[in-house]
């Protein structure tokens, strides 16, 4: 089972008369690739945002379980405030496992399954194989299953391609797809978990200082489709408000039906209008435009347009103007 491809059913987001915006994961899209093939950046990235001692450790960090286990000790009886109802120590065997045969809920049962699995795990498989499953199985947010077709999708290009910059873009998104998606409601927030990957490559002697001050300052070319998605600033909002309810696993995975309130006729003459004005404003420098449409009766969205343009990458197209 670790090595198939599990099925999955897919979300749909539709505005308030049944039209179809945008389905997440139609397919799960993978590109396989070996671990012989990867640039020593991306194996090293991965291993510094994920799991530094995978290759020391049998399966299971016992220092992260312990501090899982205050922590949700201290949750549960209230001894302090809690941020989440319960905490992982996970490893990168222990996320192979959650993602392709166990759900991401939070509870004992199932993180005790988790355990037994990964130690099983690693009396089967090598360390490469399961760092390769690894690579190839996780989803890095949209359609994209695996690194490659990660890389495909954001960046244009195979990964085997990639900088040191647009390594560590790609191995910290994992540990949350949507919150860290650079087409998300909060795009700045994939470049600061690019910082703390590259950080922690230095601090492990990965790379050197310089290394890391060179990354930093890469500007990375992102490649954004259009197609198959409808009112782009608005999907992206609902996708993130679905991820805090129901995480991960459940957005990609559950088969949800979200009928929002938009209105896609009103949301296509919003983006007309927009882009009409801020033509007759060209010669005054006025770019960017942004709007906004409720119900006065409830507050409901009938119409949200972020920029002039959520595919222009060159110009922070993505960044939702409205929600800034």
């Amino acid at each position: 089972l670790l090595k198939a491809n599990l099925p999955a059913l897919s979300t749909k987001i539709l505005d308030r008369n049944g039209t179809l915006l945008y389905q997440i994961y139609k397919d799960e899209n993978r590109s396989l690739i070996t671990l012989s093939e990867l640039p020593r950046h991306i194996i090293n990235a991965t291993l510094a945002a994920e799991d530094k001692n995978f290759y020391k450790h049998p399966g299971i960090d016992f220092s992260g379980i312990a501090r899982a286990i205050v922590n949700n000790f201290s949750c549960t009886f209230n001894l302090e405030p809690c941020t989440s109802s319960l905490q992982g120590g996970s490893t990168i065997t222990q996320q192979l496992i959650k993602n392709t045969l166990l759900s991401t809920e939070r509870t004992i049962t199932r993180k005790l399954k988790e355990v037994v699995l990964a130690l099983r795990t690693e009396s089967m498989f090598t360390k490469d194989e399961i760092l390769e499953m690894y690579l190839n199985q996780v989803p890095y947010g949209g359609t994209a299953y695996g690194i490659e077709e990660a890389s495909r999708q954001y960046l244009g290009k195979s990964v085997t391609d990639t900088t040191l910059a647009e390594a560590a873009f790609l191995t910290g998104l994992p540990v949350s797809p949507t919150t860290l998606s650079p087409f998300g409601t909060t795009p700045y927030l994939s470049k600061v978990r690019q910082h703390q990957v590259l950080e922690r490559m230095v601090q492990l002697n990965m790379i050197t200082e310089n290394d890391k001050l060179a990354a930093v300052s890469e500007p990375l070319n992102l490649s954004a489709s259009s197609s198959q998605i409808l009112a782009p600033h608005f999907v992206m909002y609902v996708r993130s408000l679905l991820a805090k309810q129901f995480g991960e696993s459940t957005l990609s995975r559950g088969g949800l039906t979200v009928t929002t309130t938009l209105d896609i006729n009103l949301q296509n003459k919003m983006q007309q209008e927009i882009n009409h004005e801020l033509a007759k404003l060209k010669n005054l420098n006025v770019n960017n435009g942004a709007g906004l449409i409720i119900s006065p009766k409830n507050g409901e969205i009938l119409a949200m347009v972020g920029s002039r343009n959520f595919f222009d990458t060159t110009h922070d197209g993505q960044v939702n103007i409205i929600l800034s």
